[in-house]
């Protein structure tokens, strides 16, 4: 009997021998966390995080990490893993925060500062507050726990947990994953950091010049020549229209207009360089080798559909009894300088050179031609994929020699005309 005993004891792990487990399980990972290769934390690095812990004997069946953003369009950054699933990345838009699947989640409570919840799912008459409880209680799920990932800014972001063992999570499951919080805590803030500065840049200088900023093309006079077709609008009458409507009503207007300049834009490749009070410049680099069209045709197709959208957009006016909107696009190919200029302590990345101030006095010819869309000669050359026909030569201001001009066919005379 003695003899069994003593066997047996060697066999159950010891109090003292569990908590050593715990800990060398809790530096592995941790270590790991932190080192990683200088990796970016992301959906896969979550994968291999959850994959780790269920190696440790934390029956993770699901987790999921969610990132509060600052952009436009997007609320938060949710990197998701389910066990069989594998990992992935959703992004929620701003309009899920007042959504009942954001007040009425365990998210918003996190957010509002508890530190942490938990519900167990396979207990008689179990708290079933969220109703993501009852779809996981479905699902087989035994054990929910919802923790918060707080930044160093003062930012609270979340890390849940869901397991579907009989049982749930054990207390030194549970210790083990508040243990690594701080750690996952400083891998997700410089991943979301790292997020951060590319949806800002890409935001408010454009992706192509966000990327050379990022890669170290910060110092003045730093850049690139670059071939490019370019593109100009410019929103007429807006003078007028500042000075009769409500400033929050123009700034409203003035974002429609955008969007149906800069969409088109977007989807046909362009990169818009800046908005100047009523106007956008972009242009279409030539050495886009992802795009199957070249950069005048591209330029062209945005300039038609960005006509289409506004008038769409004139006619929601007129249903609202507002006048149109008209405006003038102009279109033009050249070499230009694509980098940093301006004062030592406070730069632009744009573009200059004389391609930028040929287009600029292309437009200005828009209304007295009354041509929605005016292109260059030379910009007409290559732009084959297009009919374009000529309105004559006409002087730019500024250039000695006239220049023909040309219009795409089908552009014609409309409400979106200037």
């Amino acid at each position: 009997m003695s003899a069994r005993t003593n066997e047996n004891a060697g066999l159950a792990p010891s109090a003292a021998s569990t908590a050593s487990m715990h800990a060398r399980d809790h530096r592995s990972i941790e270590n790991w966390l932190i080192g990683n290769d200088g990796e970016i934390f992301g959906a896969a690095t979550l994968d291999a995080l959850c994959r780790r812990l269920i190696a440790a004997g934390v029956p993770v069946s699901r987790a999921s990490i969610g990132l509060l953003a600052m952009h436009p369009e997007t609320f938060a950054s949710n990197l998701l893993w389910h066990r069989e699933n594998g990992s992935e990345t959703v992004t929620r838009s701003h309009a899920i925060a007042t959504s009942d699947v954001y007040l009425k989640s365990p998210v918003y409570i996190i957010h509002q500062g508890v530190d942490s919840i938990r519900r167990r799912l396979d207990i008689e008459n179990p708290q079933l507050d969220f109703p993501l409880l009852t779809e996981l209680l479905a699902e087989g799920a035994t054990d929910y726990v919802a923790m918060p990932l707080r930044f160093r800014n003062g930012q609270i972001n979340y890390i849940s947990w869901v397991s579907d063992r009989a049982g749930g999570f054990s207390t030194a499951n549970l210790a083990l994953l508040y243990g690594l919080l701080p750690a996952i805590a400083l891998r997700a803030e410089l991943y979301s950091a790292y997020e951060l500065s590319h949806d800002l840049m890409n935001t408010y200088i454009g992706r192509r010049a966000a990327d050379r900023v990022l890669s170290g093309t910060f110092r003045r006079a730093m850049g690139e020549r670059i071939e490019a077709a370019l593109l100009l609008c410019d929103l007429r009458g807006f003078t007028a229209m500042s000075e009769r409507l409500p400033m929050e009503e123009v700034i409203e207007t003035l974002d429609d207009y955008f969007d149906c300049m800069a969409r088109p834009v977007a989807q046909n490749g362009g990169e818009i360089l800046k908005f100047i009070g009523d106007g956008m410049l972009a242009m279409f680099p030539r050495d886009d080798a992802s795009q199957t069209l070249g950069a005048p045709c591209r330029a062209t197709a945005s300039a038609l559909a960005a006509l289409e959208e506004l008038d769409a957009l004139n006619r929601r006016r007129a249903e609202n009894d507002k006048s149109p909107l008209k405006t003038g696009i102009a279109l033009h190919t050249g070499t230009v300088f694509f980098g940093n200029v301006g004062a030592a302590h406070r730069l632009d990345f744009t573009a200059i050179g004389p391609a930028v101030n040929a287009v600029a006095r292309i437009g200005a010819l828009c209304p007295r031609l009354e041509r929605p869309i005016l292109a260059s000669g030379r910009f007409a050359a290559q732009c084959r994929a297009f009919r374009m026909q000529s309105v004559g030569s006409h002087v730019l201001r500024g250039i000695r020699e006239p220049e023909e001009l040309f219009a795409p066919h089908g552009a014609q005379v409309s409400s979106s005309i200037s």
